[in-house]
Parts: C-alpha cells; structure tokens; sequence
C-alpha cells in the first residue's frame, strides 16, 4: 500500500512539539508504542538545522497525525544527550533525527535533507510501523530461515530483495549476514566495501560491518581464553583481560556473559583505558542491534551503572 502525505488530512491536534529532559519518556519512548516519533536534535548555532527543522515540520504535519515530531535544544537539554550518546546514539553533530517505534529506535539520518528525501523517510516509516512495506514479508521470512540455520535459503531471498530495491539496506545486511554463515566472511566485507557511503551509515549496515569486526577479534580471542581467565582469578582488576574475556565470549555466542563480563569491568573502573569497557559494550550494542534481547538488558544495565 502505497503511503500518501496529504495535508489535507492534517487535522487535531498538531504533531509537532518542543521536548525537553524531563518529558523525554511521555512524549518520545512511551509515545511511539502508538505512533512513530522522530526526535529533531538541534541548536541555535546550527545553521543547517534553520534549513531541516521547518521543512521536517512541513512533513510531519502533512502526514496527518499519523507521525509525531519531538524537538530537542541539545544545548538546553545535556544530560539527556550525554546519557543518549553513552547509550550508543550518535549525537556527536547536528542536525541528527532519531525515529522511534515501539520504544525502540528504528532509523536515524544525519545533516539536513531535502523535503523529497524527507518525506520518503517518514513514507518508509510509516510503512514499516504499519507492516505494509511490500518487502517486509520477504524479510521477515528470510530472517526466520537465518536464524534456523538455513543461510543459503536466506540468501536467495536477500540476494533476489538486493536487486529489486539496490538502496534497501535491511536486504544487504542480511544478504552479508548470509555470507558470513556461509563462511563467506571475506566476499561479506567485499560487498559492504562496495556501498555507497550513505548506505554504509545505516544502522543496519554499521551493525554487520561490527560484527564481522568483533568476529576477527574474537577468533583470536578465544585462543587465549584459558588465559584470560587465569588472569582474573589471579587479579580481579585485570581490566584488559575481563575485555579480553568478554570479546572471546562473544565469538562464543555467549552474548549475555560478554555483557556482564563488560559491565563487571565498567563497575570496577568505568575510566579505566579512556572507558575502553564501555565503548567496547556499546560496539557489542551496535553488533547485536539495537532490540536484540541482550542489548536492551544490557543497556539498562549499563544505565544503571553510569547514572546512579
């Protein structure tokens, strides 16, 4: 089904609101279990922003209440910024768009784009929200045959989505998830390689691309892992060995042993190494995606760490 932005259907009440920190859960997580909600982040200072944040506007308005728009001054809000960033969500420039659904975040783009751009961002929104994107059935069915082991059927379905929508980086990345399954790890990075660099930015793409990284290191990881494990036992505060460790563990499929073992660390010296626990985490985070099941425990349980 074809999604229409019509501002003739722009009726109630107005989709657009300003946000701040402590309305960040009512009027973004709790909201978007209902509807999707992009989240504006931008500044005074920031001259594309003036360009972005009018036009999206524009945008959500015309989509007639069925999309919601959270603006956030990140000069007038840093605490929840910097406990988004240390959550895994790039803020590190602006104008940065964050969507929502489920309390979750599903897309996100970066630098201001144009209105055309714009609305073909809130259309697959809204079509991925309502489970009437023509290839959502396809991935879906793929991504159940991948996570039963039967990678080569996966991959036909993948390959076949590639060529019929080249820019739809949900088909690429399970096309290179394939591959890796397939011990095709090498002709993975070939085609991630290969990608434009907008497409090399989507989160899906990131996510791939990290776990093929965290694979190389896992492999050499675990050799050692007997040792690793000596170590601590011989001295708890052996931070590079507990990382060590929770990288082997990972390789392992253990995922939920690598995050405590992370976490562990992050409790004993979360400055340790310019907080190399935590940001080794936050690339399990990005490998893992961002609502895979250990992810978000993890994530909590990181939160609970930094903010007490």
């Amino acid at each position: 089904m074809e999604v229409i932005l019509d501002p003739s259907k722009a009726n109630g009440p107005d989709p657009v609101m300003d946000g701040d920190q402590r309305t960040f859960m009512k009027d973004v997580v709790e909201a978007s279990r209902e509807v999707p909600v992009l989240v504006d982040f931008w500044a005074t200072w920031c001259g594309p922003c003036k360009a972005l944040t009018p036009a999206l506007e524009k945008v959500v308005r015309a989509a007639g209440g069925r999309v919601r728009l959270v603006k956030i001054d990140i000069d007038k809000n840093r605490q929840l910024v910097q406990q988004l960033t240390q959550m895994g969500l790039p803020l590190q420039s602006v104008p940065t768009v964050a969507a929502f659904w489920q309390g979750q975040i599903a897309d996100l783009f970066q630098g201001a784009l144009p209105e055309g751009e714009l609305k073909k961002f809130i259309e697959n929104l809204l079509k991925m929200a309502g489970g009437q994107m023509p290839s959502a059935e396809l991935l879906a069915e793929a991504k159940q045959l991948l996570e039963a082991g039967d990678a080569a059927a996966a991959l036909e379905i993948y390959a076949a989505l590639g060529q019929q929508e080249p820019e739809n980086a949900e088909a690429l990345a399970g096309l290179a998830r394939c591959l890796i399954a397939l011990e095709e790890e090498d002709q993975a990075k070939e085609m991630l390689d290969s990608l434009s660099d907008k497409l090399k930015e989507h989160p899906e793409i990131s996510s791939v691309r990290a776990q093929i990284e965290l694979a190389e290191a896992g492999r050499a990881a675990q050799s050692q892992l007997g040792a690793f494990e000596q170590r601590l036992a011989a001295n708890p505060d052996d931070h590079e060995a507990r990382i060590e460790l929770a990288i082997a563990l990972n390789s392992m499929e253990k995922r939920q042993e690598a995050a405590e073992t992370l976490l562990e660390a992050i409790k004993r010296d979360r400055e340790w190494n310019d907080k190399a626990a935590q940001k080794q985490l936050l690339k399990f985070f990005e490998a893992w995606g961002l609502t895979d099941p250990v992810t978000l425990k993890a994530r909590r349980g990181l939160s609970a760490l930094l903010f007490r």
